[in-house]
């Protein structure tokens, strides 16, 4: 099944990840927030982990963005969505028992991002409002079913479906902040 019943171990998984990373990094100016269905406790999901690196000026992305390159990760631009690099682990290039074996996907932001913005303020509405993680799974299911279990369909479905539904969310959670 695409979709999965929530994970303690996700958890876990985000946290060893975050540790290698920031070993890597040493004495670099970031956060780490993991981010996603897998960070929401309680929210079936595809078992990946989803994580933001978060840093604060150009100058920092440089170092962050060679940092990572030496921890075998390999800038895969911002595939169309502003403030918001993508970093994928290079095959071959390193070898990390942690790194290579549970799979993510790591996102660099600066601490202004737009993105980064909606993906905290949507995690944290969910993590708070049963009824909206409910809601969610709900779709999540029906889409990974109208997709046949397929991860490519489901993630256009999921483009297609969901964009709506969190962009609600995203905008309560700025109403109930106000």
């Amino acid at each position: 099944m695409l979709i999965q019943e929530y994970e303690l171990q996700w958890d876990q998984d985000f946290r060893k990840i975050k540790l290698e990373i920031e070993k890597g990094l040493i004495g670099l100016n970031i956060s780490i927030e993991h981010i996603g269905s897998t960070s929401i406790p309680n929210l079936a999901a595809k078992s990946i982990i989803d994580i933001d690196l978060i840093y604060g000026t150009d100058t920092d992305f440089n170092k962050v963005k060679s940092g990572l390159s030496q921890i075998g990760y390999l800038h895969n631009g911002n595939q169309g969505i502003l403030n918001r690099e993508v970093f994928k682990r290079n095959a071959g290039q390193s070898n990390n028992e942690i790194l290579d074996n549970i799979k993510h996907h790591l996102y660099v932001c600066p601490i202004d991002s737009d993105e980064l913005n909606r993906h905290l303020l949507f995690r944290d509405y969910l993590r708070i409002n049963e009824w909206a993680r409910l809601k969610y799974q709900e779709l999540k299911y029906e889409l990974a079913e109208k997709a046949g279990q397929n991860k490519q369909r489901y993630a256009e479905l999921k483009e297609l479906n969901a964009r709506k539904f969190i962009n609600s969310i995203v905008e309560k959670s700025k109403t109930s902040a106000s």
